[in-house]
């Protein structure tokens, strides 16, 4: 089996929070960090035994910096430096260096005196049985390109010297690293590995800053794994991955988070190239809907929600024969209210805690979110109810797997009332078909690893991630779904980690119901006094601009409180319920042609028409 490494770099905390971390991840080795090291109250002997303990062993010392394309005083005082640095990995038992391309002012554009410097310290390593593996940094003085490297080390000729290959050096620079290929196997004596964001700015502050873990970005790494691979490398697959939230979250939090990438990418390259499968998660069954949201509800939450709910043409089908849950059904639309509150909750709370999405074979779908490090969560129910596997999702609600009408667990309902009385009393319909889409605002240091859970753990398809400018700052989008898009989760989260979109309300959540015909809906959801959200006349006469919509089809959208957007494809209509309770609020959508966005642009005016309502509803001071 390929072993799997993590540069202590990665993580956040002392020396040996890293390497419990790691190791209870499931790593089999690390790259140590030579800070990690310094800053370590225990010795080089300690840490070696603390790793053997473990079970990790420590495949890379990094970084020697500067060594080479300089002056000859120079160079010795950094052979000195070197053959110290050579002892201590003796004593650590890790038998390759890292040494970075110069980047200092004193070093010179000469790629003869580069390799002479080089094989010299490679001739002191291979006395004491230890290998140099040069990496061409992005921002390197004179050396920036994977090429160059290779150049130089095989013009030293040293077999003590080899390459070190980082996907975010190479990756920055260009798409097109097919040439990796053709570089002989046995002269690549290392391999990192990170995704980042495209961003144009300096490389430098973008590799410091804004790595991510493979899966999270938008390089290719499945191709450029396989290219490494192609040129018949067989060490380590490790992580180097500098990122401002992870060095500041739970080490073992990220840890979890590194190895979901990493066997992510080993899973995109068995089935890019066909190769042998070496230890696979059980392959992602076919997700075919939403089946259920589950909102968590207080006492005073509960009784607007369901108020709305019926106005919005929901009918209270069922009560759970354990537990205080309602099932409300319109169409193909669940919505479970759970009223298990503890007391610590605000009588106002409102939230999704869970939602179900239906697969085509749960127990498969269970079986690969544990092997991609989302463990099934323990759950109680009576005997004769249905035990459906979940897990938590990086925001802390729960993932349900189900198969609706096939695992029974619509049984777990009785029914609310007697058949009379619920033909008597139901609402009629308003036309809701199902759910288009939930929407997750995720907390700050949680956006990357959720987009990274969905993919991995659930086998959903990830976009780009978009931006779009609110009252409240910036904010990060970026939609999972399924290959029919029947299964649809926009992630959203404000850039700076204090933000939220509006006092008091953290991390909103909405769920978005689909309807056929939205101008009908809306009618009868305006008649039957559903909190709808009002937009101020101001959009609408921006939206003429724009558009060209006539003056009474402008009217008659204000009046019903319907948004709009279109693209290449289709045409957008939407409305919102007012905020119900503290986080949550519905969504009525309309899809016309092939549209496939959210109506995104209309978002910062929801937010602040969001705003403006509670601060109404707010008795005065």
């Amino acid at each position: 089996m390929t072993p799997r490494s993590i540069a202590t770099v990665c993580l956040s905390g002392t020396l040996d929070d890293k390497l419990s971390a790691a190791a209870a991840a499931g790593f089999d080795g690390i790259e140590l960090f030579e800070n990690d090291l310094i800053a370590s109250p225990l010795g080089p002997s300690r840490v070696r035994r603390r790793c053997a303990d473990l079970g990790l062993s420590i495949d890379l010392y990094q970084p020697m910096r500067d060594i080479e394309a300089v002056p000859k005083e120079v160079f010795e005082a950094n052979l000195r430096r070197a053959l110290c640095k050579f002892d201590l990995m003796a004593e650590l038992g890790v038998d390759t260096v890292l040494v970075c391309s110069s980047v200092a002012p004193h070093v010179v554009d000469n790629d003869e005196l580069a390799s002479e410097q080089l094989r010299v310290l490679a001739e002191h390593a291979a006395e004491r049985g230890l290998r140099v593996a040069y990496e061409a940094l992005a921002w390197g003085r004179h050396v920036n390109t994977w090429e160059h490297s290779w150049r130089i080390v095989r013009a030293a000729d040293h077999p003590a010297l080899g390459l070190c290959l980082d996907s975010f050096h190479i990756l920055s620079r260009t798409d097109d690293a097919a040439g990796l290929a053709e570089l002989p196997g046995d002269r690549i004596f290392f391999l990192q590995l990170a995704d980042a964001p495209r961003l144009a700015m300096d490389v430098l502050q973008w590799s410091r800053h804004y790595r991510l873990f493979p899966g999270q970005g938008a390089f290719d790494l499945p191709a450029f794994l396989g290219y490494v691979l192609d040129a018949g490398y067989a060490g380590p697959l490790s992580l180097e991955v500098f990122n401002d939230v992870f060095r500041q979250a739970d080490p073992h939090r990220a840890a979890r988070d590194a190895m979901r990438s990493l066997l992510w990418l080993q899973e995109q390259h068995v089935i890019r190239t066909g190769c042998a499968e070496e230890s696979r998660p059980p392959a992602p069954p076919q997700l075919l809907g939403h089946a259920f949201t589950e909102l968590g509800v207080g006492g005073a939450a509960a009784g607007r929600i369901s108020e709305t709910l019926a106005a919005l043409g929901f009918t209270h089908t069922g009560t759970h024969r354990s537990k205080p849950v309602q099932l409300w059904q319109q169409g193909r639309a669940r919505i479970l209210l759970n009223g298990t509150v503890t007391e610590h909750h605000h009588p106002d709370l409102a939230e999704i805690g869970a939602f179900a999405v239906e697969s085509d074979d749960p127990g498969r779908s269970a079986a690969r979110a544990e092997a991609m490090k989302a463990p099934i969560l323990p759950r109680v129910h009576a005997p004769a109810e249905a035990d459906l596997a979940h897990v938590a999702a990086p925001d802390g609600s729960s993932v349900f797997f189900c198969r609706t009408g096939f695992d029974g667990w619509l049984g777990d309902f009785a029914p609310a009332r007697a058949d009379v009385e619920l033909a008597a009393e139901a609402p009629a319909p308003a036309g809701l078909t199902g759910v288009d889409h939930l929407g997750l605002t995720q907390p700050f240091d949680y956006f990357d690893e959720a987009a990274l859970f969905y993919r991995a753990a659930l086998g959903l398809d990830i976009a780009a991630e978009t931006e779009f400018a609110a009252p409240y700052g910036l904010v990060r989008d970026r939609t999972v779904s399924n290959d029919g898009e029947t299964l649809r989760i926009v992630l959203s989260s404000t850039l700076l980690r204090r933000g939220s979109w509006a006092p008091g309300v953290p991390d909103p959540q909405h769920v978005a119901f689909g309807t056929g015909d939205i101008f009908a809906t809306a009618t009868q959801l305006r008649r039957r006094g559903a909190p709808i959200l009002d937009i101020p006349p101001n959009y609408y006469a921006d939206l003429g601009a724009r558009i060209g919509f006539s003056p009474a089809e402008l009217d008659r959208m204000a009046a019903l409180g319907i948004m709009y957007d279109r693209d290449e494809h289709g045409e957008f209509y939407h409305l919102y319920t007012e905020l119900l309770g503290s986080r949550v609020f519905f969504e009525i959508v309309q899809r016309v042609g092939g549209y496939r966005g959210f109506g995104a642009v209309n978002a910062p005016v929801r937010m602040s028409s969001h705003r403006a309502r509670r601060l109404a509803l707010q008795p005065p001071a």
